[in-house]
């Protein structure tokens, strides 16, 4: 099952385990769990500290469950964690072989701390980059806390689970048999739900913070760069975000980025963050601003408000908030939102294996998002609200020599349908003849670009007709003191390394701003010398 180069490379890291375990296969007479039992057989050959057995008393057929030997630690995959999943399978054997987890301590604290029995099932995919955090988060919880139970299930490999229990996204997580939450999780974020006064402590922790010199708002690309180049200069640096990494987290494929010939979003946004963490950067995360109040006098404190609460004080400010996925805005799209309509093909597709489905965009993103769907359902639309596709020649050729890919143009989705519980089917409007079409599917992926989170900035910062933070070419807004960059701003081309080239420079600037105007003595005697 594993290559030579994979098994050396497993070894090396089984080493780390230190307490004996047990991969425990449930399977049946199928080619998948033949394909499973020889992937558990190449890794107990790997360590003498772990062993296989065949027991088959899960009813999901093939499993298997990691169990540390004479306890009740372990956790459970349904399915073959190769691709996306192969990280969590390496680290679910590590944690399980008593191997300690680099997690901040109080986190761990507040887990095992947690009351109550907790069943979590996470539906994934294995093509899916946001299911790995998820499905580590819960692992490492179970670990921690025999309290708690996870299951990681291939929705692929069980579809009429996924058709019974109406799963249309990934991934998707259950907590004692009840819907819990959709879209990947942190540990974090898993306890805010879990904890209901965690958020209240949070804001209050916050609160009590001093003042920063640079205060940095998101945590993606151009806001990890900012943080990096603000922590160098020596002064008293914070990062709020929602999640570090941003819109790089649903990245696939980054091809474009120079000097790395090819990565993937979730591993370009966990290196940014361990690069940030090597500075004395105070990070805040799962924190979403809601306000910026500026200074009330010139060198003044500007304040930024978050959602919980929280009060944020600093002597600059650089805002890199980035952007999100336009939606429709068409009636059924929120309705039906995770229930057929979704927006990251590499995360969703799978679970639409064999069915029809369309792509909303003809842009580079919508045709390279049909060209992946069309190998995994049975029909493909593409509708273009414009006359003709905006796509790259080379991506238009192989789109249109698909037997299964229907490409429309002049098309104006006008609606969504569905029965209450899931997407059916959507309603077009011939631009050019007026006619309204009914496209019977299951599934819509909308891949039409992408909003500035800025909508809480409206009235505070001057904003382009686009919602965009208009800036200067040193990335300073209509604030003294206030600096933006990456894909929220007015500068073109959104792009990683632009972003982070924006990012570095608007710290650079905030920095200039600092020492010109109400500089803290540390930072002047830093430049004097």
């Amino acid at each position: 099952m594993l290559d030579a180069d994979l098994k050396t490379q497993l070894q090396a890291y089984l080493e780390k385990v230190t307490q004996p375990i047990e991969l425990v296969a449930s399977l049946d007479d199928g080619e998948k769990s033949r394909e499973l039992e020889a992937l558990l057989q190449d890794v107990a050959s790997l360590s003498d500290k772990i062993s296989y057995a065949r027991r088959d008393d899960d009813a999901r057929k093939p499993s298997f469950a990691i169990n540390r030997v004479g306890t009740d630690v372990g956790v459970r995959f349904a399915g073959i964690p190769m691709g996306h999943e192969f990280t969590s399978l390496v680290l679910a054997l590590l944690q399980v072989g008593g191997h300690p987890s680099k997690a901040a301590p109080e986190l761990l604290e507040q887990v095992r701390d947690l009351e109550g029995e907790y069943v979590f099932e996470t539906f994934m995919s294995l093509s899916c980059q946001s299911c790995p955090d998820t499905v580590q988060a819960l692992n490492l919880m179970s670990v921690i806390n025999p309290n708690i139970r996870h299951v990681a299930i291939d929705g692929a490999l069980y579809q009429d689970e996924v058709e019974q229990r109406q799963v249309m996204s990934v991934p998707t997580v259950f907590l004692n048999g009840q819907p819990f939450d959709q879209g990947r999780m942190t540990i974090e974020q898993v306890l805010a739900k879990l904890d209901t006064g965690a958020s209240q402590r949070d804001a209050e922790k916050i609160s009590a913070k001093d003042a920063f010199d640079v205060l940095v708002v998101g945590g993606g690309p151009a806001g990890a760069a900012a943080a990096i180049y603000a922590a160098r200069k020596g002064i008293r640096t914070g990062i709020a975000g929602e999640r570090f990494g941003g819109q790089v987290l649903d990245t696939m494929a980054i091809e474009n980025f120079i000097s790395v010939t090819y990565t993937e979003g979730p591993k370009l946004a966990s290196a940014l963050e361990q690069h940030v963490r090597e500075y004395d950067v105070d990070i805040m995360n799962l924190q979403r601003a809601s306000k910026l109040i500026p200074a009330s006098e010139p060198g003044g404190l500007i304040e930024v408000q978050l959602e919980n609460g929280a009060s944020l004080k600093s002597r600059s400010v650089v805002l890199a908030t980035g952007a999100r996925w336009r939606q429709m805005n068409v009636p059924g799209e929120e309705q039906y939102r995770n229930k057929g309509v979704a927006y990251c093909p590499h995360c969703d597709g799978p679970l639409f294996k064999g069915k029809r489905v369309a792509v909303i965009g003809g842009g580079n993103s919508g045709v390279e998002a049909a060209i992946d769907l069309a190998g995994i359902v049975s029909h493909v639309t593409l509708i273009e609200f414009d006359n003709q596709l905006r796509a790259d020649d080379v991506l238009q050729r192989k789109l249109r020599s698909l037997a299964n890919v229907t490409v429309v143009t002049s098309g104006q989705t006008t609606e969504v349908l569905g029965d209450g519980q899931k997407v059916n089917g959507l309603v077009y409007k011939d631009r050019i003849g007026g006619d309204s079409h009914r496209v019977e599917l299951e599934g819509v992926f909308v891949q039409i670009g992408l909003l500035p989170n800025s909508e809480w900035l409206k009235g505070t910062v001057a904003l382009s007709p686009r919602g965009e933070i208009e800036v200067d070419a040193y990335g300073r807004t209509s604030i003294p003191g206030v600096f933006a960059a990456g894909d929220v701003t007015t500068v073109p081309y959104k792009q990683i390394v632009i972003a982070m080239g924006e990012g570095s420079k608007a710290a650079l600037s905030a920095f200039d701003h600092l020492i010109r105007t109400s500089a803290p003595a540390e930072t002047a005697a830093a430049v004097a010398a």
